[in-house]
């Protein structure tokens, strides 16, 4: 694939609001792997974005070297360390070139999580794709120590393939399921999620959930109590769908297709069910709806959707933090690096 470089940001989301920051540009995918077969199963996901957009892919590999205690690191087991990360991910590469693009490869040294945001904010790189699971398997927490440190380190976009998903060699995004409520960073997600459907000829799935409302209960319900939280569902589901109607009429205008899904519910449940109901091929949903708040790195429902949709989940995290920092560079000379490509 050549590194041609993606076609221009959109500068406003399908309802007309302002979306400064918002990732609808990605001229770099990053791919991250290990030594595990896991972590390869991110390889066609990433190629078939990079593909749709028109972005460079790197097969990114970080090498953790451990010394012993109060020991310097052996440089002759740093640099069999070395030579087999290069070789094992030059391999992948290889494999996966089927001539109709251009994969790089880079291998880094250091803490996965910190290096990968570190030379994916360096090298441009504003789409990072990750596995749930690494080399620690699938025993443990719901998602790999790397995967939960990129969502609080990383910036731009992060695709979060699941471990459950089947080896495949292609894969195609035809359905893609886009949870919106209402919120402008919800919508951050548009230009991307609409330049991605376009790209793939794919369907965007806009999709609300309506909250059922709590009354305090002391014991049971009324039926005049019972009448009102059911004249506010019907109140919120027709806001909901003019919204979403209005939403879709400007996507539609660059002939994507989309359909509205409203339901009610549980949001968090009835988004993880909806992405296995409507056989959504890929999930994009923005960090912080409505309810965002800036101490924390993800929302209640994108953490939710993390660790129990089955489909992959693109995820648009905070805008990319201020110019500066150490470049890493591609190549080092000299002993065992500290923090630097290999």
């Amino acid at each position: 694939m050549p590194a041609s470089a993606a076609s221009a940001n959109l500068s406003s989301n399908a309802s007309g609001r302002d979306t400064h920051n918002a990732p609808g540009k990605v001229d770099r995918v990053v791919a991250c792997l290990d030594k595990s077969r896991l972590s390869q199963k991110v390889i066609p996901y990433a190629a078939a974005i990079a593909q749709a957009l028109h972005a460079h892919l790197t097969l990114l590999q970080v090498l953790e070297v451990t010394a012993k205690a109060g020991a310097p690191a052996d440089p002759i087991e740093w640099g069999i360390g070395r030579r087999e990360a290069h070789d094992h991910i030059d391999r992948l590469a290889s494999e996966w070139d089927d001539g109709t693009f251009r994969i790089d490869t880079i291998v880094i040294e250091g803490q996965p999580a910190e290096q990968i945001s570190l030379w994916a904010r360096n090298q441009g790189a504003s789409l990072i794709v990750v596995g749930t699971h690494g080399d620690s398997g699938l025993a443990g927490w719901s998602l790999g120590s790397t995967a939960r440190s990129l969502v609080e380190k990383a910036s731009g976009a992060l695709l979060l393939v699941p471990s459950s998903v089947p080896d495949a060699r292609a894969v195609h995004y035809r359905r893609l399921l886009v949870p919106l409520d209402g919120s402008r960073q919800a919508e951050s997600i548009l230009p991307l999620a609409t330049r991605l459907a376009k790209a793939e000829q794919a369907k965007l799935l806009l999709t609300h959930v309506i909250p059922v409302p709590e009354l305090t209960e002391i014991g049971p319900l009324e039926a005049e109590d019972i009448e009102l939280r059911e004249q506010v569902v019907r109140r919120n589901e027709r806001v909901a769908r003019q919204y979403l109607e209005r939403i879709r009429a400007g996507i539609a205008e660059q002939d994507v297709s989309v359909d509205i899904i409203l339901r009610e519910g549980d949001v968090r449940n009835r988004l993880s069910h909806l992405a296995v109901d409507e056989a959504a091929d890929l999930v994009v949903l923005s960090a912080h709806g409505r309810g965002g708040r800036p101490d924390v790195s993800c929302g209640s429902v994108a953490f939710h959707l993390m660790t129990h949709a089955a489909a992959p989940l693109l995820l648009v995290l905070r805008p990319s933090p201020p110019e500066g920092g150490v470049v890493l560079n591609n190549k080092t000379r000299g002993g065992p690096p500290g923090r630097a490509a290999l």
